[in-house]
């Protein structure tokens, strides 16, 4: 009995001694818990810092939905930035006219068995045919100062958008790869008329036999795509310099290769006597595919003109200049390429050389240290025109493209490099092995961007009759009139299937599947059949089922609106204009009439 007060002091003190251990134990967890969580508030604030750090330009006031819809390189251009004139769309389209690509697709004709002046005729029809496509989209970026990916939004809708976008980024990005590589080649002829024994065939190969590369070809690849990288760090407004250089310095040294190539065939007269090698149908439906082929070459320009037509002064400096220069330009080029290709017949014998590289790569071998500078000024004249097509047809098209895809952390010049990288990581040299490759890509490519095509357009000009609410582009309220259903639009997305499927199955014929004559036949003129059959489609949709926002009258009230931003103030909440967006009674007026 008298130790039982010791055992229970005892007991207590266990007790105790127990519970100050947990408490501890207790302490060291909310402890512990409490480093985790201030880590992890700070690594929210690191990533938070990094992802402010990393956001574009954007307008202040936006909305979080708005800010996935634009940023400054998305929003109408103000008129600080409308720095393109006229002069300025024929350097850039003569500029553009001079690249290897269009030589090569004018060659192709003779080697498909098209005499030269039927290559030629080709070439003026369906550039020319080109040139009033690219006007037509044009005017769409010049009267509203908006590009392709915005443009897309009233025909698509604001999310549906996404995916002709996405399509024309991707392609984009083949092209630069593409036109790359033929760069890289151009820069092969420079180290090669320098040093001789830069030769694929001397150099060991790391790449095997049948990957249509070799260690030479592929490392002069990545010299002028490296070349290539601080071009596209500039403004798209200021760019337009490079093309003024590049439309100077190039024309001399096409012009330069010309006569060239016709003193060493003896002169004209045993070019232009050759005749076709095919007759009958086969020539008529060969003549048909070469006019095809032209346009095909501009399908990722028509799309996307209205990313450069955007920076026009006013709408008619984006019209006349370019219908004009584009055939000429491109026609002048396609002479040059098609002499070019035959004189090869008679300089060498064979087959006709349908990349003028390749023949220039056979002047080195037989010429002299003269012969070989002059090699080189061609083949630098040819870089450069590769680097400014690069530029304009693929890396600001991309670059505009992925913006729309990312607009927070994406702008122009950054979706560029993307571009940029995308081209190097793929393998562009397996379309350029042979003519037939080359040419059955640029028709698979065009059926898509055909459909894109006609349903923009048929939306513009049939539908809405030149009317669009430029700030609701950039909005994805619900009762929006670019919303639709779930920001997609359902009669869009039809149009676009029915323009891609009338050319399914000639597609399938072209690479090796049989099909119904029918089909092949339809598919040699797969960029008409898909812009009619889409732009109807979509015009007939919205004819049963009537879409809002449009005008009974032509209706362009784009130079009406100055400083437009495309932000809602506190006080108009979702309607209305902001208070430094001036819109005129005419503008008004337009508004009431729609």
């Amino acid at each position: 009995m008298e130790n039982s007060p010791r055992r229970t002091l005892t007991k207590h003190g266990t007790l105790l001694r127990r519970f100050g251990l947990r408490l501890e134990i207790l302490k060291l967890e909310v402890l512990a818990r409490h480093v985790a969580m201030e880590k992890q508030s700070n690594t929210k604030v690191r990533l938070r810092k990094l992802a402010d750090k990393l956001a574009t330009d954007a307008e202040p006031g936006l909305t979080t939905t708005q800010l996935l819809l634009t940023n400054h390189d998305l929003k109408p251009v103000e008129a600080e930035r409308r720095q393109w004139g006229p002069w300025n769309f024929v350097a850039f389209w003569i500029a553009d006219s001079f690249n290897i690509n269009t030589w090569m697709i004018s060659s192709s004709m003779i080697v498909a068995g098209l005499s030269w002046w039927q290559s030629w005729l080709c070439v003026w029809i369906g550039y020319t045919i080109a040139a009033c496509f690219v006007c037509l989209s044009g005017r769409i970026g010049a009267m509203y100062h908006i590009g392709f990916p915005v443009v897309s939004r009233a025909s698509f809708g604001i999310w549906g958008s996404l995916w002709p976008v996405f399509n024309r980024a991707a392609m984009a990005c083949v092209w630069y790869g593409v036109q790359a590589y033929i760069g890289g080649h151009c820069v092969y002829l420079m180290i090669r008329s320098i040093w001789k024994s830069w030769d694929r065939d001397m150099i060991p190969n790391t790449f095997s036999d049948g990957s249509g590369t070799t260690s030479a070809d592929y490392a002069s690849f990545f010299i002028f795509w490296l070349c290539s990288l601080p071009a596209i760090w500039f403004p798209v407004h200021k760019v337009r310099h490079l093309f003024t250089i590049k439309s100077y310095f190039v024309p001399p040294a096409g012009l330069a290769l010309f006569i060239w190539a016709v003193v060493r065939a003896g002169g004209v007269g045993p070019i232009v006597k050759q005749p076709a090698s095919i007759q009958g149908s086969d020539l008529a439906w060969e003549f048909i595919k070469g006019v095809m082929s032209s346009i095909a070459n501009f399908a990722t320009l028509i799309v996307n003109d209205p990313d450069f037509s955007r920076f026009a002064r006013k709408p008619n400096d984006a019209l006349w200049s370019q219908l004009f220069a584009i055939p000429c330009g491109f026609a002048v080029t396609s002479f040059i390429g098609i002499i070019v290709s035959s004189s090869s017949t008679v300089i060498y014998g064979g087959d006709a050389i349908w990349d003028p590289l390749d023949l220039l790569e056979n002047f080195i071998n037989d010429g002299n240290s003269g012969e070989r500078f002059g090699v080189f000024v061609i083949a630098l004249a040819f870089a450069l025109a590769q680097l400014g097509t690069n530029i304009a047809a693929n890396s600001v098209s991309a670059g505009t493209d992925m913006t729309a895809l990312m607009p927070r952390f994406l702008n122009i010049r950054r979706g560029g490099y993307i571009c940029a990288a995308v081209g190097l990581a793929m393998c562009p040299y397996n379309l350029l092995t042979d003519s037939n490759k080359f040419t059955t890509y640029l028709s698979a490519y065009s059926v898509f961007l055909s459909s894109i095509a006609g349903v923009m357009m048929g939306d513009y000009y049939f539908v809405r009759k030149g009317y669009l609410e430029v700030k609701e582009l950039y909005d994805a309220r619900k009762e929006g009139p670019y919303y639709f259903n779930f920001g997609i639009h359902w009669r869009g997305y039809v149009a676009y299937i029915a323009g891609i499927l009338i050319n399914v199955v000639g597609f399938a014929g072209e690479i090796g599947v049989e099909v119904p004559i029918g089909a092949t036949y339809i598919y040699n003129l797969n960029f008409f059949c898909g812009f009619i059959v889409a732009s109807g489609v979509y015009w007939l949709l919205c004819k049963i089922w009537p879409i809002p926002a449009t005008s009974d009258k032509w209706c362009e009230v784009g130079g009406e609106i100055d400083d437009l931003h495309v932000a809602y103030n506190a006080e108009n909440g979702s309607e209305g204009y902001m208070e430094s967006e001036t819109v005129s009674p005419e503008k008004k007026a337009a508004d009431e009439r729609v």
